[in-house]
């Protein structure tokens, strides 16, 4: 009799163990971030994960690491559907296809990196030097490939952590996932040599270093936390609308949209000298051309005695044609149009369709009006007392757009947005923790409109001042300083991102260069 079918390894059991683990950790970085925002998670949200890949070949730790991405961004970006069925009027399982398709190219990030590690490993790479230095590296590139979408990186689950997070003005928010994803892979490996009792190599160094780390980024938060704001303070008022998407480019609600901006701006504006601000698109019309309601506006900000900025369409014409933007305008006290930002960074399919002779079929989502075209650069809007930079919707989440308007000049950051795309979803509560991150980023306050939520006001520091609920109809008031300093983040740029990247590289040619088994 052959007695070796009795020994041989159950090879089914072990992986579907494997990719229960893989989900797990999935799960854990999906609780991470808005909502429920159970930022803690994050800190070990990878350690089933690299429990599964093990000691298994490259190929399965890049199995793992995918469907531990797919299940993160899958619980992460489940709003895209909301998005896509309401407003895009996509058949149920068109959207499913396409959401589905977002999250597998995200969760690819996950299984390159699950899988180089894996392989370093095998060439002597340890996991603790490769897994930060790949992360980071990755969410760089995700942050400008396909235009970029840097959405939930790691560090942006702890925009509540404040001491945590004033490191950003050094390293930006890829300092904090760099100590997020070292958190990860000591945890593992110290259960590694607790559990399984397995040979772990520095376990004690590593978790030093990682300590040492931690303290002095701790210690320097609080440093920067106890420092007084000495910029020139300013009233600020945020006017949420809350106009429902389906009628917001309907010309038969053109009136009623003006008459609640205007209800609601002098119910809010007590005094002169504020900043008032309308979110995206709060004027349904061409405020170069609609001299009607164009002039209701310019006579509110002189009756208020204060600067208004208001979200509106815009167009140029060129030797081209007609090009139409998506546009922020700044009135004076007195009424008169001081200038006009436009927005940069459009929204692929939202805004444009990309290659749309190729695919003529395809509709974007925004009513109204044809494609739009990018602003040609960022411009600065002079308020009197400071220059301010508007970042147009989801422009919030690009740190290299808050940057170029602070190093032109801005004084104080105006993010703009409709976010009723998002419905009663973790979305909005997504898009408002990244915005945190460029008020850290370049010592500036940021103060947020949002025709359904949520408008909010965040100081230099990261605090969120105040905040609205979502699908109310409201304003928000504040005071805020002009920020004062430039910081190393924002005359360097992301210089320890793109070591991280070097590195990566030369980890990556390391790794193809000597061969392995499997």
């Amino acid at each position: 009799m052959n007695y070796s079918r009795f020994h041989m390894p159950d090879f089914n059991a072990a992986p579907r163990r494997d990719y229960l683990l893989a989900v797990v950790s999935g799960i854990l970085l999906a609780l991470s971030f808005p909502k429920p925002g159970l930022s803690i998670c994050v800190w070990f949200a990878f350690v089933p994960l690299f429990l599964a890949v093990g000691k298994k070949d490259p190929k399965t730790a890049f199995r793992l690491g995918f469907i531990c991405g797919l299940t993160a961004y899958g619980g992460i970006l489940y709003w895209v559907n909301i998005v896509m069925t309401t407003y895009g009027k996509l058949p149920l399982v068109v959207s499913f296809c396409l959401y589905l398709l977002l999250s597998a190219y995200i969760a690819l990030y996950v299984g390159i990196i699950a899988y180089l590690v894996n392989r370093g490993e095998k060439a002597g790479i340890s996991s603790v030097f490769s897994f930060p230095f790949l992360w980071v590296g990755f969410e760089f590139i995700r942050a400008f490939v396909l235009t970029g979408f840097p959405w939930a990186s790691l560090g942006h689950s702890q925009y509540r952590t404040l001491p945590l997070i004033q490191i950003s003005d050094v390293t930006g928010v890829y300092g904090v996932s760099f100590l997020i994803a070292l958190a990860n892979i000591i945890i593992y490996r110290i259960i590694k040599g607790l559990v399984r009792k397995e040979a772990v190599a520095y376990p004690a160094r590593s978790g030093f270093i990682f300590l040492v780390l931690m303290a002095l980024t701790i210690g320097y938060g609080f440093y920067r936390l106890n420092q007084a704001e000495q910029g020139e303070p300013l009233k600020v008022v945020l006017v949420q609308g809350n106009i429902p998407q389906d009628v917001k480019w309907d010309p038969a609600f053109q009136e009623s949209t003006v008459g609640i901006y205007e209800r609601l701006t002098r119910k809010a504006c007590a005094s002169g000298g504020t900043l008032v601000v309308w979110p995206e698109s709060a004027l349904p019309f061409y405020f170069q051309t609609e001299e009607q309601y164009a002039a209701r506006v310019r006579s509110l900000a002189a009756e208020m005695k204060s600067c208004l900025v208001v979200g509106s369409p815009a167009f140029e014409k060129k030797d081209e044609g007609i090009r139409y933007l998506n546009s922020a305008f700044l009135l004076s006290p007195s009424g008169e149009v001081l200038g006009r930002s436009d927005k940069m960074h459009l929204v692929p399919f939202g805004e444009y369709v990309p290659l749309q002779k190729l695919f003529p079929f395809v509709n974007k989502l925004v009513a109204g009006i044809g494609d739009f075209s990018p602003g040609s650069k960022v411009v600065p809007l002079n308020t009197g007392k400071g220059e301010i930079g508007v970042l147009i919707c989801f422009e919030g989440i690009f740190p290299e757009l808050a940057r170029e308007y602070v190093r032109a000049g801005s004084r104080l950051l105006v993010n703009i947005t409709n976010d009723a795309w998002f419905g009663k979803s973790s979305a909005p509560y997504q898009h408002l923790s990244m915005t945190v991150f460029r008020a850290v980023e370049n010592r500036v306050p940021l103060v947020r409109a949002a025709n359904t939520g949520i408008s909010s006001v965040i100081d230099s520091k990261g605090h969120i001042r105040g905040m609205t609920t979502l699908f109310k109809e409201t304003f928000l008031s504040g005071e805020v300083r002009f920020g004062m300093k430039r910081t190393i983040y924002n005359r360097f740029g992301d210089v320890f991102a793109w070591s991280c990247l070097l590195l990566s590289v030369g980890m990556i040619v390391r790794i193809f260069r000597k061969k392995i088994d499997g």
